[in-house]
C-alpha cells in the first residue's frame, strides 16, 4: 500500500518568551527556514508551513516552499496544523498521515521524521505516533522542560504511551525516555482532537498530548537512536542552536 503524508510546520511570531523567534537569524537563515529544509530532507511527504503572519509565509515562499496563512487567533499549533491540512486537502482524501512538526526545532534530524512516520504505518492500533530518545544525562530527570514518558513494553523500538509528565516517571525505572515534540497523526485522530476541550491533566502538566490520552486516543512512541533536538524557547536556546549549526549572526 502506498502511503501519502503531509508534514505541517505550525509557526507564529507572537511567542511570549522569544518574540519573532521564527525569523531569528541562525547561520544566515531564519529559524523557520532551517526547520522547513530539514522537513524537506526527510523526503517523507509534502511539506507546508502553517503560519499566522505574512512575514513567515514570505520567508518560506522565497526559499521555494509552500506556506498557508492560518487564523492568528487559533489556540494551538495543532489547530494550525489542522487548518493547513484542510486547506490543502479540503475533502480529507489525499493524506493518510499528518505530521505536526514544531517550528522551533531547527536541529531536528530528518531521520526522526522518517522513522516516526514509518512507525505509525507499522502500528495499526496507534492513532498518534511520537518519538522518544533514551535519557543519558541524568540531570534531565529533574528538568521540567524535558518531558518524560511512561510506556508499556517496547517491541522493535515501539511501545504504547501510558502517560507523559514533566516530572521523573516512572519511579525507579531502569531506563527513562525523553519525549520529542513531533507527532504523526491519522487524519481522523487530528480531526477529533481539535474538537476536544482542554483537559484537566493538560492544564496541570501543560502538555497537549494528555488531552488525547484522556479522550481515549492510542498514542505510541518510537525510540530513535539520534541526538535529541531541542526547542528554541529562550535567547540562551537560540545561542545554543547557533553554535550547533555553526554560525553566530
Amino acid at each position: 500500500m502506498t502511503h501519502k503524508t503531509l508534514i505541517v510546520i505550525p509557526s507564529r511570531l507572537q511567542a511570549t518568551r522569544l518574540p519573532n523567534k521564527p525569523l531569528a537569524n541562525i547561520n544566515g537563515k531564519p529559524m523557520i527556514q532551517h526547520v522547513w529544509e530539514r522537513a524537506c530532507k526527510a523526503n517523507a511527504g509534502d511539506v507546508v508551513v502553517s503560519c499566522a503572519e505574512q512575514e513567515i509565509a514570505d520567508v518560506i515562499e522565497k526559499a521555494g516552499g509552500k506556506a498557508v496563512l492560518s487564523d492568528p487567533t487559533l489556540p494551538s499549533g495543532t489547530d494550525r496544523v489542522h487548518a493547513a491540512w484542510r486547506k490543502v486537502d479540503p475533502d480529507a482524501t489525499i493524506y493518510d498521515s499528518i505530521v505536526n512538526l514544531q517550528g522551533d526545532l531547527p536541529t531536528i534530524d530528518p531521520k526522526i521524521i522518517n522513522k516516526t512516520v514509518a512507525a505509525l504505518h507499522a502500528t495499526p492500533k496507534a492513532d498518534i505516533l511520537t518519538p522518544v530518545t533514551k535519557i543519558i544525562d541524568m540531570s534531565e530527570l529533574s528538568t521540567p522542560s524535558v518531558v518524560k514518558v511512561a510506556t508499556g513494553n517496547f517491541h522493535n523500538t515501539i511501545a504504547k504511551a501510558l502517560y507523559f509528565s514533566r516530572n521523573c516517571i516512572p519511579y525507579n525505572a531502569k531506563q527513562y525516555y525523553h519525549h520529542i515534540g513531533l507527532y504523526v497523526l491519522r487524519p481522523k485522530a487530528l480531526a477529533q482532537f481539535v474538537k476536544l476541550p482542554i483537559s484537566n491533566l493538560e492544564k496541570e502538566e501543560k502538555l497537549e498530548q494528555l488531552r488525547a490520552l484522556e479522550a481515549g486516543h492510542s498514542i505510541h512512541v518510537v525510540c530513535v537512536d539520534t541526538d535529541t533536538p531541542f526547542g528554541v524557547d529562550t535567547a540562551d536556546d537560540l545561542e545554543k542552536a547557533r553554535k550547533i549549526l555553526g554560525h553566530y549572526s
